[in-house]
């Protein structure tokens, strides 16, 4: 099992920055995938961003630019540094991990079902 704890949430200003971390622990296995999702109230849980553990990433166009995911694989620690944040960025922001998911073409890699595991979010808000 696989345990997840995200933090680094809050309320920034439009144009701010903010970064998330989600600290794993468990039974990780060697290599597997790590994923920031986000959802507004009355919306569908959206990806956001995705790395696998040899750091290969994968972004929503909707951050590209604007969002970095990154990992220490020393402290099993992903982030997720986001700059430039719009007031639609509001959202509960939520860390995933699954073995395969992010290897997955895009139609899967954003399927929330395809993710095995999943933290209890952490608020960003945009005003």
């Amino acid at each position: 099992h696989v345990q997840l704890v995200e933090s680094g949430g809050g309320s920034v200003q439009a144009g701010g920055s903010l970064r998330l971390s989600c600290l794993a622990s468990g039974s990780l296995p060697s290599n597997y995938c790590m994923g920031w999702f986000r959802q507004a109230p009355g919306n569908e849980r959206d990806g956001v961003a995705t790395i696998h553990k040899d750091g290969t990433t994968s972004y929503a166009d909707s951050v590209k630019g604007r969002f970095t995911i990154s990992q220490d694989d020393a402290k099993n620690t992903v982030y997720l540094q986001m700059n430039n944040l719009l007031p639609e960025d509001t959202a509960m922001y939520y860390c995933a991990a699954d073995r395969f998911a992010c290897l997955q073409g895009p139609g899967s890699r954003w399927d929330r079902s395809q993710w095995n595991y999943w933290g209890q979010g952490t608020q960003v808000t945009v005003s």
